[in-house]
C-alpha cells in the first residue's frame, strides 16, 4: 500500500482519466497530460483509446511486472531521476530500461541504462547483451562485451549462455564473433607497443652513438666503475660493450661480411645511423663530419 500511496502523492489535484493495466491484471490510475508529456508513444495510445473528450480509457503495458510499471508511472510523474530514486532504478533496471525504449523516454533509458551497466555480472552478461541490442543501448552492449572478452569462463556457466547455445545461434555466433575481435585487438595492441618499444630503443641507440663519438668525446666510461647495479649504469654503456666486443670478435676477423649476431647488430646500427646522418661530409659553413664509423 505505501508505494500506491505514494503515487497518489505525485498526482495532481486532478481526477484520473486513464487506466493503465499491467500483464497481471492490475489497474493503476494515471493521468494523461502527465502521460502524454512524458512519452510521445503514450500519447498516441491514449488518444487511440480514448472514445469521447474527458472520457476515460485505458491503455495496457505488458511484458514487465506491475511494480516494475509502478516504478516507471512514478518516475515519470518526477520527470526525473533524484538520488531517492537510484534504488527504484537498481532495482528494476532492465524493465526500466525495455520500458523508456519502448516508450521513447530518452532521460529515463539513460538512467537505466547506466545504472544496469555499473552493476553488470558476468553471469547477467548474455542476457543484459540481448537486452542492449534490442534497446539500441550502446554503452550497455560494449559493457556487456567486454565483460565477456575479460571473464569468459564466468559467462559460460551462465544460464544465459546456455540458452544462448541450446535456442539463440545468431546470439551465440554474435558474442563469439566479439570474443574474436577482442582477442585480435589486443594482438595488434600488442604488435604496436612492441612497435613503439622498439622505435624508442633505436632513438636511444642512435643518441648514444652521437654521443660516444661526439667532439667531447664520452665521459661515461668513469661512471662505469661507480655503478654497481643496471639502473645506476650509463645510458651508454650497453652500446659501449657491444662496440667493444665488435672490434675484438674473432668470428667477424675470420669471416669477413659475417660474425656472431651481436656483431650483425652493431653493423645494423651503424647503417641505420648513416641513413640519417646529415653530418657524413664536412659542409661549407664548417661544421665538423660526424666521426661515428662507417658513416661515410
Amino acid at each position: 500500500m505505501t508505494r500506491w500511496a505514494d503515487l497518489d502523492a505525485l498526482r495532481p489535484a486532478v481526477a484520473a482519466d486513464v487506466q493503465v493495466v499491467t500483464s497481471d491484471g492490475k489497474s493503476i490510475a494515471a493521468h494523461s497530460f502527465v502521460l502524454g508529456t512524458a512519452s510521445p508513444v503514450l500519447e498516441r495510445m491514449i488518444e487511440r483509446a480514448r472514445r469521447g473528450w474527458n472520457a476515460e480509457c485505458t491503455i495496457r503495458v505488458l511484458g514487465v511486472s506491475s511494480d516494475a510499471v509502478f516504478a516507471f508511472l512514478q518516475l515519470l510523474y518526477a520527470s526525473r531521476v533524484t538520488p531517492e530514486d537510484e534504488e527504484v532504478v537498481t532495482a528494476h533496471g532492465p524493465q526500466l530500461l525495455a520500458l523508456s525504449h519502448a516508450y521513447r523516454i530518452g532521460w529515463l533509458k539513460r538512467a537505466a541504462e547506466a545504472s544496469v551497466t555499473a552493476r553488470l555480472t558476468p553471469e547477467h552478461a548474455v542476457d543484459m547483451l540481448k537486452l542492449a541490442r534490442l534497446c539500441d543501448a550502446p554503452r550497455l552492449y560494449l559493457r556487456c562485451a567486454r565483460l565477456a572478452a575479460k571473464d569468459f569462463a564466468a559467462v559460460e556457466r551462465s544460464e544465459g549462455w546456455r540458452f544462448a547455445r541450446r535456442h539463440d545461434a545468431a546470439l551465440e555466433l554474435e558474442i563469439l564473433q566479439l570474443l574474436e575481435d577482442a582477442d585480435q585487438r589486443r594482438e595488434r595492441w600488442a604488435r604496436e607497443r612492441a612497435s613503439r618499444e622498439a622505435y624508442r630503443q633505436l632513438g636511444e641507440a642512435m643518441d648514444s652513438l652521437e654521443h660516444i663519438f661526439s667532439d667531447d668525446g664520452c665521459s661515461c666510461a668513469d661512471a662505469d666503475a661507480d655503478a654497481d647495479a643496471d639502473t645506476d649504469a650509463p645510458p651508454c654503456r650497453g652500446l659501449r660493450l657491444l662496440m667493444r666486443h665488435y672490434a675484438t670478435c674473432g668470428a667477424r676477423k675470420a669471416a669477413p661480411g659475417g660474425g656472431c649476431t651481436r656483431c650483425k647488430r652493431m653493423v645494423q646500427l651503424f647503417r641505420l645511423h648513416a641513413s640519417v646522418c646529415d653530418r657524413a661530409a664536412p659542409h661549407d659553413d664548417g661544421d665538423r663530419p660526424c666521426r661515428v664509423p662507417l658513416c661515410r
